[in-house]
């Protein structure tokens, strides 16, 4: 894992700005850093370098390739390496000079060109490549999006980064913020490829390469993987085995799938939370290696938010050399400062706090860790699924225009009368472990019924704040997204949430949370599930597959049961969560008051100001709770105080 940057133009002192780019991503690559310049077409590559495969000089980059063509810089791991070296060497012998992945990639670049290597090769990674025959400067990202990589023009210059504090180094960086971008980031609670929070700067989307050359000011983009293209595959040509062929397929694709990516010559380990997804990562680890597995998990003093005990007997049964750490609120509040610093642009997700207290426990031990991401989205966990699928069968049965007419009466009472109605119940749910009100899920609820399309109703019922956007940013539009564009229409409802989080949540939200918190530490994380021969598999299982009874990941959990007993894994999902609603008005509140002072909000000139702090006075009040819409803004202000 390491960070990678650069750019095409004409800068001043381009050695010194490339090495302050590679500088202050080096926790991204801590190990060993590099520049390269050719001072006649003013291109600069730059990197920082964690080393997990060739410790030695050997892997240094910026690496040239053999014949001097191809200049490369890459951050990330091709984990079928050894396989496509073995391919090359079919073809024509070679004098490798050391065993890296990076040499391999420049190697099958050379003979096979770019997209047909990054066809062949399974990994995730970024990558910028420079073709001095043709001189032009490629940048690629892996199929799912798990490595980031922002680029675009400053003053004309064409730049490119892991993260946007390199670009920042740049002294003719004044790129204004996207207030476009920030509506967005208010809907999704993160930005959505390809935008960013600066104009004129943009993320690359997964799957993609996108190229320029000196002195053109257009970009050349081409797709070599379309996530949307293998979900619609896997409908049209679907698995048609027994459920046991199902999961003895999956079981084998798993297993090579986790075997390729424990190939380190670092230390390796895994997350655990005692979830069907861990569970099942850290089962086929440590059925394949001859040494216990390290394995690794966080508790919290509050037992809602608690799943350590899980993971502990969990890693027993399995064997494992497990680690855990207890971790007070207190602590988990000491993060929040880091957070602006680590994410690099407005980001808030609030699982973004555990998840990197887990990776400093995991660092402190191995460099390497793998993890059950991507099992909701494959094979259908998310509780919300069913939720959403069963009452929007029943809703839809309702002519819309009585609908829409019950939505507009319930408008026309106040808020507070229907907390009122509802109060003697959230009275009594206020004892539980994880206390909600049913006042706020009646007025949720309410607001969903003038929906008229299915996928409407999953937006704004689940997968974002249900908020006009354009109310809260000050001049601001609605930029389109693939959640609003890809058109996932001919198949089951249930099966449509599931593609779109694939499009849309998993890289937007998911893997850009474990990445930074990740990157943040200087752990490089991995992700079996997101395999492309797993992902292709799971595409193309049938739903009564995934979904049986109401249980999501059943043909998943077929796979576990063969390695761990079912009554510890069967319990109900916490997530990875922190209890934000109660942190707001308790220790968080002075914080939170100062980020959103009336008169701060006015000078600064983002959001509508009214409507923040009425929000705030009703959250604060116990009018209304509205942890999450307040953590977006507050997560934006603290970056902005940041990055000031």
């Amino acid at each position: 894992m390491c960070g990678i940057a650069g750019f095409l133009g004409q800068v001043s002192t381009p050695i010194d700005r490339l090495t302050s780019m590679a500088q202050v991503i080096r926790h991204r690559g801590p190990d060993d850093k590099g520049v390269w310049f050719d001072e006649g077409i003013d291109i600069g590559l730059a990197h920082a370098r964690l080393s997990i495969l060739d410790l030695s000089p050997a892997g240094h980059q910026p690496m040239q390739s053999a014949s001097e063509r191809y200049v490369m810089v890459f951050n990330g791991e091709i984990y079928n390496h050894h396989a496509l070296r073995s391919e090359l060497e079919l073809i024509a012998s070679r004098a490798w000079r050391g065993h890296s992945d990076t040499e391999t990639l420049l190697s099958a670049i050379e003979q096979w060109g770019l997209e047909a290597t990054l066809k062949k090769a399974k990994g995730m990674f970024a990558i910028a490549l420079w073709d001095k025959q043709t001189q032009t400067l490629s940048l690629a990202r892996d199929r799912m999006g798990e490595k980031p990589l922002y680029y675009g023009w400053i003053n004309g210059v064409f730049v490119f980064a892991s993260e946007l504090k390199s670009l920042k180094t740049l002294p003719d960086f004044n790129n204004p913020i996207n207030r476009d971008a920030l509506a967005l980031y208010l809907r999704y609670s993160s930005i959505p490829a390809p935008y960013s929070i600066y104009e004129n700067v943009y993320k690359l989307e997964p799957g993609c390469v996108v190229s320029t050359r000196p002195g053109e000011n257009e970009l050349n983009k081409t797709v070599y993987w379309s996530t949307v293209d293998v979900v619609q595959n896997g409908w049209r040509q679907p698995f048609s085995g027994s459920a046991d062929e199902a999961a003895n397929q999956l079981e084998t694709k798993l297993k090579e799938a986790v075997a390729l990516q424990m190939e380190a010559d670092v230390p390796l380990g895994a997350f655990l939370s005692g979830g069907v997804d861990s569970s099942t990562i850290v089962a086929l680890m440590q059925a394949q290696s001859s040494q216990k597995v390290k394995t690794f998990s966080i508790g919290f003093d509050n037992k809602a938010y608690n799943e350590a005990e899980h993971a502990r007997a969990v890693a027993k049964h399995l064997g494992t050399e497990h680690f855990d750490m207890y971790v007070s609120g207190q602590d988990a509040l000491d993060v929040i400062p880091l957070l602006p610093q680590i994410y690099d642009e407005p980001f808030a997700d609030s699982s973004q706090i555990p998840t990197y207290l887990v990776s400093q426990i995991a660092k402190q031990k191995v460099t390497v860790s793998l993890s059950g991401d991507a099992g909701d989205e494959l094979f259908g966990g998310y509780s919300r699924y069913e939720l959403a699928n069963n009452s929007w069968g029943k809703l839809n049965k309702i002519p819309h225009a009585i609908r829409h007419g019950l939505g507009a009466g319930v408008d026309l009472l106040p808020d507070s009368f229907w907390k009122g109605v509802f109060s003697p119940l959230d009275a009594l749910n206020s004892k539980k472990a994880k206390p909600f009100s049913y006042g706020d899920k009646f007025l949720k609820a309410s607001a969903l019924l003038s929906c008229k399309k299915r996928r409407d109703f999953y937006h704004k019922g689940f997968m974002s704040h249900n908020l006009n956007v354009q109310d809260w940013v000050l001049g601001a539009k609605l930029l389109p997204t693939q959640f609003d564009e890809v058109d996932f229409s001919q198949a089951s409802f249930l099966e449509e949430m599931m593609a779109l989080d694939m499009v849309h949540y998993l890289p937007n939200d998911i893997l850009t949370k474990v990445d930074r918190a990740a990157m943040a530490v200087s752990l490089e994380t991995r992700v079996p599930l997101l395999d492309s021969n797993v992902i292709e598999f799971a595409a193309s299982l049938p739903l009564e597959y995934k979904i049986r009874d109401g249980v999501g990941k059943w043909v998943l959990r077929e796979v576990l049961y063969k390695y761990v007993p079912k009554d510890l894994i069967e319990r109900p999902k916490m997530g990875f969560g922190v209890p934000l609603a109660e942190w707001l008005r308790g220790p968080l509140r002075e914080w939170a008051e100062t980020l959103i002072d009336e008169k701060r909000l006015h000078e600064e000139g983002f959001f509508n100001v009214a409507l923040v702090r009425k929000k705030w006075h009703e959250h604060l009040t116990g009018k209304r709770n509205w942890p999450y819409q307040l953590w977006d803004v507050l997560m934006f202000q603290a970056w902005l105080e940041q990055n000031k």
